[in-house]
């Protein structure tokens, strides 16, 4: 159950007028040496909302081509101020990357900042984007909105709750980019579950995060949550350990939503951790990729704060999380949030529940969980059946209630908690013009959770070194895609059917 004092918007864009009516003075961002506070984000927000309704966004898509930054933050709302759904992507994803996204999207507008301002160009014709944005230097700027204090939220323009909010890439089971659907309620009431299971004073908080805004993680509780508390949000732009210590102890952070558990490897292993004050700290948030029993003990002994673990999905935003105020086991993700139901089931059928401490396919429902997949009608079937959204992820109940994850139905591996789709590794490499077939899985890291590794066949009396390997990788892959490690082969193993056998890879790699 939703604590029944948490205040219920029918949209973050209400939490967000709240928050510059009740909190005006208070800092709402700070990215380096910018700040902004409440009634300036307020103002920055509506007066790019205003800018895109003159473009005649409302009711369409806009694509966010931006990494973090305090305009990325601004842009995120506006665009939902100004009644059309965002649609954030990864902008150091390469053209080919980015091309069936931008196709599935169907935008009307693409905002990018400097960085990724030639490569927005360069895809906007294809998809059929009427018009790209560049936001910050060199563009349009805060500034102009931010001594303005006629740009107000229109209460006449804030979205309905039914109204699209979000679309969000998911890789999904086939490993190609589908369009995860989002409504305004279902935002809304995430960030009252995430205040029920890790309480907040509003008002007070001060959060950090280093999450990429573009993904659910970061977009949820790096960027929705403060808001929805009326908090400082501090934004590191990317992540650098020694920053993040930093600023936990400049700004005396209370939340911090680090993410996935190789971020905690990492700041572990920093010289600053002996010098920081980490008295502050209420919350450390985790989740993404699984986090080792030795690295929740380490953490906690030196920091004094337990890391808290949550379990989720692009598709449904929070489903488990690890309560605060509540006895939790070890290497459990929580209980299922408030409002939210989940059953284990058997794996071949999905319709038979499990016994408690039984491993089957972890199915759930819940306000918050997505509408479907854009344009994707049969795989949007496929996800939703009989109301109960099916995850694809192995797991159990214990008799508690406490989750458990064992293992991926899919074959999806998390590198540093991105979601990586070998079947798209594998099309991409053999796109080589001197590659007959690539087979990609992943391998166990120490600090990023899983990397991933190539298994690769050369077409007939072609030659490659590991050199050329890597740069061709470099060229055409985000880097938390990219193989680390190639096995150059005469054949890849076969089953039965003659599908490569990636189980006796997988195999070969642990023997």
């Amino acid at each position: 159950m939703i604590k029944p004092d948490l205040p219920a918007y029918p949209s973050i864009i209400h939490a967000l007028a709240s928050a510059v009516s009740k909190s005006p003075d208070t800092t709402a961002l700070v990215c380096g040496d910018q700040r902004l506070a409440y009634a300036e984000y307020g103002r920055a927000v509506a007066g790019l909302a205003n800018t895109l309704l003159d473009l005649d966004v409302k009711g369409g898509r806009v694509v966010l081509m931006m990494s973090n930054s305090i305009e990325m933050a601004v842009a995120l709302f506006a665009v939902m101020a100004a009644g059309a759904q965002v649609a954030p992507v990864n902008p150091f994803f390469k053209e080919a990357e980015l091309e069936p996204i931008l196709a599935d999207a169907e935008a009307c507008v693409i905002l990018a900042d400097p960085a990724a301002l030639d490569k927005a160009n360069a895809l906007a014709a294809d998809a059929g984007v009427k018009h790209v944005l560049r936001l910050g230097s060199g563009g349009l700027g805060l500034d102009d909105w931010l001594g303005r204090p006629d740009l107000r939220l229109q209460e006449h323009h804030l979205p309905k709750p039914s109204d699209p909010a979000l679309l969000i890439f998911s890789g999904g089971t086939t490993g190609l980019p589908k369009g995860v659907e989002h409504d305004h309620q279902g935002l809304a009431v995430t960030m009252a579950q995430h205040c029920t299971a890790w309480p907040v004073e509003f008002g007070v908080e001060r959060f950090l995060s280093v999450a990429p805004l573009f993904h659910i993680w970061g977009l949820g509780y790096a960027a929705l949550a403060p808001i929805y508390a009326r908090g400082t949000l501090v934004l590191v732009p990317k992540f650098e350990p020694e920053a993040l210590l930093q600023a936990i102890d400049t700004h005396r952070i209370t939340v911090f939503a680090g993410g996935p558990a190789p971020i905690y490897s990492s700041l572990m292993g920093s010289p600053g951790m002996q010098s920081v004050d980490f008295s502050s700290l209420k919350y450390c948030l985790t989740g993404g990729a699984p986090c080792p029993e030795e690295l929740h003990r380490a953490w906690q002994a030196a920091t004094g704060c337990r890391l808290l673990e949550g379990y989720g999905m692009s598709e449904t935003g929070p489903m488990c999380l690890t309560p605060a105020n509540r006895p939790s086991k070890l290497l459990s993700v929580g209980f299922p949030v408030a409002e939210t139901e989940i059953q284990i089931v058997d794996i071949d059928t999905g319709s038979w529940l499990m016994p408690a401490n039984e491993p089957g396919e972890i199915r759930a429902r819940g306000p918050q969980f997505t509408r479907g997949y854009r344009r994707r009608p049969d795989e949007t079937a496929q996800l939703i059946r009989d109301g109960w959204l099916y995850t694809g992820d192995i797991g159990y109940l214990d008799e508690a209630g406490h989750l458990f994850l064992i293992d991926r139905k899919k074959e999806m591996v998390i590198v540093g908690g991105y979601n990586v789709y070998p079947r798209q590794v594998d099309e991409v490499l053999m796109n080589h013009p001197k590659i007959l077939e690539a087979a990609t899985i992943g391998k166990p890291d120490a600090r990023l959770g899983e990397v991933m590794v190539a298994f690769v066949v050369l077409k007939a009396g072609q030659q490659m070194t590991e050199e050329d390997f890597f740069e061709y990788c470099r060229d055409s892959m985000v880097k938390y895609k990219r193989p680390v490690e190639v096995t150059f082969m005469e054949t890849l193993p076969r089953t039965g059917a003659r599908k490569i056998d990636k189980r006796a890879l997988r195999q070969g790699l642990a023997g």
